[in-house]
């Protein structure tokens, strides 16, 4: 018999679509691809391009009755620091963080880290910063090197750029008290989301359905910059 058969077809396009989407995922990470989402089945923060008004009006129909404790996304109204993340969400267990570093029309990248234990919640926090500082640091030197090795000046001056952002946060998140949490996920009851919710710097609170876990959440937060539609910040900005 010539050629492959069914059984080898099959195989070799599972083969190339695992390349094909590996090649997009790269394609489309690092800072200047815009903010990242934690993945996962069950999808908190608003929809890309959604209307933000709408968005924010549909979130206190989904908060949970009163009695069980669920994850939630709570969404800042502005950067803050680690401390005053922690103040934020008193009275809640704070699960994970998001860190952005806000840089005048450039985008940065959306840094997830885990929030781990039950002492003191800005302490907690303040590792967690640590390790979204070391990320930055490697996804700087990680496009310095494929800058070195690209094939075309387009190409070097893209993982330059990505290079220069990476490095201008792994400043930021190293400097002191940086103002850049600008979501966490908690856990927490109706009573305790509510209390949240109605602080100054909390823009919204979005409540997984009872019986989600933390590792089922997809996470895409609402930036604080995002006031008509939750589309992509501009990137023609000078790297600071």
């Amino acid at each position: 018999m010539t050629g492959l058969s069914t059984r080898g077809l099959w195989v070799a396009v599972a083969v190339l679509a695992v390349v094909f989407l590996g090649a997009v995922w790269a394609a489309g990470s690092g800072p200047s691809a815009g903010p990242a989402t934690a993945t996962g089945s069950v999808r908190l923060g608003p929809e890309p391009g959604q209307d933000v008004a709408g968005y924010l009006a549909s979130l206190p129909a989904q908060l949970p009755p009163p009695g069980p404790a669920v994850p939630a996304l709570v969404q800042l109204a502005r950067p803050l620091s680690t401390t005053g993340a922690a103040a934020a969400a008193a009275g809640t267990q704070v699960r994970t963080a998001v860190f952005r570093v806000p840089l005048e029309r450039v985008q940065t990248a959306l840094r997830f880290e885990q929030v781990t234990g039950t002492g003191d919640p800005a302490a907690a926090l303040g590792v967690a910063l640590g390790r979204a500082a070391f990320t930055a640091d490697a996804d700087a030197g990680r496009a310095a090197r494929d800058a070195a090795g690209a094939a075309t000046p387009q190409a070097r001056a893209a993982f330059e750029r990505r290079a220069a952002v990476a490095a201008a946060e792994h400043r930021a998140l190293t400097g002191p008290d940086c103002a850049c949490v600008i979501a966490l996920v908690v856990t927490a009851d109706r009573a305790g989301l509510d209390a949240v919710a109605a602080r100054d710097a909390v823009r919204a609170v979005q409540a997984a359905p009872p019986g989600t876990t933390v590792g089922e959440l997809a996470l895409s937060p609402l930036l604080p910059g995002q006031t008509v539609t939750a589309s992509p910040p501009p990137d023609d900005g000078p790297v600071p």
